[in-house]
Parts: C-alpha cells; structure tokens; sequence
C-alpha cells in the first residue's frame, strides 16, 4: 500500500522544495515508485531543482484542478535524468513529478478563485492507482491554509522542515498542534541549515522538548548548496557530502518505518 508523506515548513526559505526533491530521488534510487507533487500552486519550484523543463509539459496540475485533464496526464517521468542507469522498461525504479504551472494568470486565478480541495484529494488517490505508486510525496506551501490542512490529515508521514531560528521554532509550533489534532501516525523534524559550531544537542533538546517529536535528522547549512542555486539534485552531484548523507538517514528512516 502506497504511503503519503507531506513535507511542510511554516515559512519559507527552510530548503523545503530541495529536501523533498532529493528526498524522494533518494528513495526511488532504492528500488520504488515514487510521485512527487508540487501543491505550492502559489508559488510552485521544485520543478527547477529536477531540472524539469515546463515548456514541454502540456499539463500541470491546474489543469487537473479546472477539469482540463485527467491527474495521470499532468505526471512526467523523470527518472532517466534524475536517477540513471535504469534498466529500459523496468518498472522500479520511478520517479514521477506533477509540476504547478508558472502562467502567471494560472498563479492568479488560483489566487482570485481557489480551487477545489476535495478535488485535489481525489486526485492524489487516482495518482497512487494509476501509476501504481510506493511513495507518494507532497511539497506543500508554506504556512497553514486548506490546502496544508488537507495535506497533513491524509498523510502517513509528516516531515517538518525549519532551520534554527526562534521564528522558525514558533511558528512550526502551530503545524506540529494542527498534526497532533489530526492523529498523523508519523512526526518527523528535520532541521536544516545547522551552522557549523552551533551546539547541535541543545538544538535538539530545545525541538524535541517544545513538539515532543523526534529530531530525525539535522542537515548543514553549506556553500555546495548555494553555490548549486538549485539547479539540479544536490545527491547526486555531492554524493558523499554530510548533507546527502543526512538525507540518506531519513530516506531509510521512512522506508524502514513503513515496511
């Protein structure tokens, strides 16, 4: 049975969009199917760090969201330029990415309209179905709003992204309040952009004691990172770099959990 994990910051700038997408590049390269959907319709971008050209897709998920396509339509498969070296045809592993569009009137009709969440829900399901998909994973928009809501309730994993920053730690407080109304059987925090030197164990006692939730992993603030701007997946190009080793501890973390 396919799982749902959400990755959620409360503001932006936490390196939410990178994690997920090297996240979840992380996971197929270990033998899954995996969807990547970017519902951060306001602003959308983690199509840039898979280096997914936009141009060439005749679908995003505003489409689906205004009856113009079915969901399956608006997924492309990545995996070629994202992972390599895949046997043609095999049917694991994949890496899928449904982008929102970066039309300005298609960002300002969802601005002005909304859209419909039930329909979106609905849509996550059919994905799952249609491309038979493992993991399932869900770059939200910073912040809480309907679309965070329905994202957090459907979720068997919650990854809580904030760097160590005292507006970060309040403002991820009322996300980790909403998740624990809405009984998510999962909680994980990653803290990103840990300078050097910072004393990492008052970090985690400070997080772990204000959610009570699991510190799962703790990623350096680092110069590859800027230097990279987001053009193309960190884990690949620095593979034995402590943040990609990071990353790799929480990929297994969530596989092993959901075994």
């Amino acid at each position: 049975m396919a799982k749902i994990i959400s990755t959620h910051s409360f503001r932006g700038g936490t390196g939410k969009s990178n994690t997920t997408a090297n996240l979840a590049t992380l996971i197929a390269k270990a033998g899954y199917r995996v969807g990547v959907i970017d519902t951060d319709i306001q602003s959308p971008g983690i199509h840039v760090v898979f280096q997914f050209d936009q141009k060439k897709a005749k679908y995003a998920l505003n489409d689906y969201l205004w009856g113009r396509c079915s969901i399956h339509d608006a997924a492309y498969d990545i995996t070629e330029q994202c992972i390599g070296n895949v046997v043609p045809g095999a049917l694991r592993p994949r890496l899928y990415i449904i982008p929102s569009s970066l039309n300005s009137g298609e960002i300002a009709r969802i601005l002005r309209e909304g859209y419909d969440v039930a329909k979106l829900n609905d849509g996550l399901q059919e994905l799952i179905s249609t491309l038979d998909l493992d993991y399932l994973l869900i770059d939200t928009h910073p912040g809480v709003n309907e679309e965070t809501l329905l994202s957090i309730a459907i979720s068997d994993v919650l990854v809580l992204i904030l760097r160590p920053d005292n507006q970060d730690f309040q403002g991820t407080a009322v996300t980790v309040e909403l998740a624990r109304r809405l009984d998510i059987p999962e909680l994980l925090v990653v803290v990103n952009k840990v300078p050097e030197g910072v004393d990492e164990n008052l970090i985690i006692e400070q997080v772990e004691n204000g959610y009570q939730a699991e510190v799962a992993v703790m990623l350096p603030l680092n110069n590859e990172m800027s230097r990279l701007g987001s053009c193309g997946l960190f884990t690949n190009q620095y593979p034995n770099h402590p943040f990609t080793q990071g990353l790799k501890t929480l990929a297994e973390r969530i596989i092993k959990s959901q075994k």
